[in-house]
Protein backbone atom coordinates (compact mmCIF):
# COMPACT_ATOMS: atom_id res chain seq x y z
CA UNK A 1 0.00 0.00 0.00
CA UNK A 2 1.68 3.16 -1.07
CA UNK A 3 0.29 6.52 0.58
CA UNK A 4 0.47 10.07 -0.75
CA UNK A 5 0.60 12.87 1.66
CA UNK A 6 0.81 16.70 1.08
CA UNK A 7 4.36 17.86 2.23
CA UNK A 8 2.89 19.64 5.63
CA UNK A 9 1.90 16.11 6.47
CA UNK A 10 4.95 14.17 5.54
CA UNK A 11 7.23 16.54 7.75
CA UNK A 12 5.24 16.26 10.25
CA UNK A 13 5.22 12.17 10.39
CA UNK A 14 9.25 12.32 9.51
CA UNK A 15 9.30 14.83 12.50
CA UNK A 16 7.29 12.59 15.01
CA UNK A 17 9.82 9.42 13.73
CA UNK A 18 12.84 11.93 14.21
CA UNK A 19 11.69 12.62 17.74
CA UNK A 20 11.80 8.75 18.02
CA UNK A 21 8.16 8.05 19.22
CA UNK A 22 7.85 5.76 16.08
CA UNK A 23 10.48 3.60 14.41
CA UNK A 24 9.57 4.41 11.16
CA UNK A 25 6.22 6.51 9.24
CA UNK A 26 4.87 2.89 8.43
CA UNK A 27 4.59 2.11 12.39
CA UNK A 28 3.26 5.47 12.89
CA UNK A 29 0.31 4.84 10.26
CA UNK A 30 -0.30 1.33 11.48
CA UNK A 31 -0.78 2.85 15.12
CA UNK A 32 -3.41 5.72 14.03
CA UNK A 33 -5.26 2.60 12.09
CA UNK A 34 -5.09 1.14 15.61
CA UNK A 35 -6.69 4.15 17.43
CA UNK A 36 -9.04 4.59 14.84
CA UNK A 37 -10.11 0.73 15.35
CA UNK A 38 -9.89 1.03 19.31
CA UNK A 39 -12.87 4.12 18.67
CA UNK A 40 -14.75 2.47 16.46
CA UNK A 41 -15.18 -0.55 18.43
CA UNK A 42 -15.73 1.96 21.30
CA UNK A 43 -18.80 3.89 19.14
CA UNK A 44 -19.79 0.87 18.58
CA UNK A 45 -20.20 -0.14 22.37
CA UNK A 46 -21.51 3.08 23.47
CA UNK A 47 -24.74 2.96 21.16
CA UNK A 48 -25.33 -0.71 21.58
CA UNK A 49 -25.29 0.24 25.33
CA UNK A 50 -27.26 3.70 25.36
CA UNK A 51 -30.16 1.73 22.87
CA UNK A 52 -30.17 -1.47 24.64
CA UNK A 53 -33.29 -2.07 27.50
CA UNK A 54 -33.02 -0.21 31.00
CA UNK A 55 -31.36 -3.17 33.51
CA UNK A 56 -30.98 -3.73 36.78
CA UNK A 57 -30.08 -0.77 39.17
CA UNK A 58 -26.06 -0.82 39.95
CA UNK A 59 -26.24 -1.60 44.48
CA UNK A 60 -23.47 -1.68 46.60
CA UNK A 61 -23.70 -5.89 46.25
CA UNK A 62 -23.31 -5.21 42.01
CA UNK A 63 -19.85 -3.52 42.89
CA UNK A 64 -18.50 -5.60 45.59
CA UNK A 65 -18.75 -8.89 43.20
CA UNK A 66 -17.00 -6.36 40.15
CA UNK A 67 -14.19 -6.37 43.30
CA UNK A 68 -14.09 -9.53 43.78
CA UNK A 69 -13.99 -11.05 40.62
CA UNK A 70 -10.98 -8.16 39.71
CA UNK A 71 -9.05 -9.31 42.66
CA UNK A 72 -9.44 -13.14 42.03
CA UNK A 73 -8.35 -12.40 38.39
CA UNK A 74 -5.49 -10.40 39.35
CA UNK A 75 -4.36 -12.92 41.51
CA UNK A 76 -4.68 -16.00 38.51
CA UNK A 77 -2.75 -13.23 36.19
CA UNK A 78 0.21 -12.88 39.24
CA UNK A 79 0.56 -17.03 39.33
CA UNK A 80 1.84 -17.27 35.43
Amino acid sequence: MNISLPATLKDFVDHRVREGDYTSSSEYVRELIRKDQDRSQLRALLTAGATSEVGAPATPEFFEGLRTQARKAAKTRGRR
